[in-house]
């Protein structure tokens, strides 16, 4: 069986690719490609492989884009760091996904569900259907009812500057900066407001877009995002995850 892998971080990249070895001996990988113009122009080449591994976040963009220029007709299996708050499509769909990172249980199980699959084939209306399901605009928060001392303040999701985690506590910061500790976490949060107004800029940060004053380019191809209020340390974006950053504020 022959599968490709489309992921752009090199060292899990290996790990999927190490971890595949172990758990079906008999999948030979054709390829590791990094990014969306990679993976269209080697599609565009060459036979289409037995299944796909594909990471949804890449350096250049969303990995969806890749079915806009090129038709897939393999099962693919998806892979993410984030959202799990959106995966539920794809069960539906019966297309699996592995959440990184990736363990050797969840891989099987991926495994299993490929191989037991009467009908083998992903297409196009397939895709369209996921990304519909995805894109569907849910009830998000509006405000947060959130304790002060011996009562209770409520915070509009307007007035978020960003929220943070750090020393094992979650802190929601508002625009005048007033702070209110949370017991949810950043992916519990991330699934109940709204993803047009906040970004996960990554694991300790979540950053409001009316918030970001500039952006500066850091080191290793990495951005820095500078808000109009003070925070705690540098709010760094990998250099993975530029493309779906510019994708999502120019959005």
């Amino acid at each position: 069986m022959k599968a490709l892998i489309i992921e752009d971080e090199i060292m899990a990249a290996k790990a999927l690719k190490k971890l595949l070895g172990e758990v079906s001996p008999d999948t030979d990988v054709v390829a590791v490609l990094e990014s969306i113009e990679d993976s269209v122009e080697w599609i565009s080449k060459h036979p289409m492989p037995d299944l796909m591994f594909m990471d949804i976040h890449l350096a250049d963009g969303s990995s969806f884009a890749i079915f806009d220029r090129v038709t897939i007709t393999c099962p693919v299996i998806f892979t993410t760091a984030y959202d799990e708050y959106a995966l539920k499509a794809f069960e539906v769909n019966s297309i699996d996904y592995l959440l990184k990172p990736i363990s050797r249980e969840a891989l099987e199980r991926a495994m299993r569900k490929f191989h037991e699959l009467a009908d083998n084939r992903f297409d196009q209306a397939k895709v369209n259907l996921i990304m519909a399901q995805l894109g569907e605009r849910k009830k998000y928060k509006s405000c947060f009812l959130l304790p002060e001392r011996d009562k209770y303040i409520p915070v509009s999701v307007e007035d978020i500057a960003y929220i943070y985690i750090g020393a094992k506590s979650v802190k929601l910061v508002t625009m005048d900066q007033k702070a209110f500790y949370l017991s949810h976490t950043l992916d519990d949060l991330m699934a109940e407001i709204d993803p047009h107004m906040f970004f996960r800029a990554n694991r300790q940060f979540i950053v409001s877009r009316k918030t970001i004053k500039d952006v500066a380019v850091w080191f290793g191809n990495k951005l820095s995002i500078n808000l109009s209020v003070e925070t705690p340390e540098k709010i760094i974006v990998s250099k993975a995850r530029v493309g779906e950053f510019k994708s999502w504020f120019t959005s």
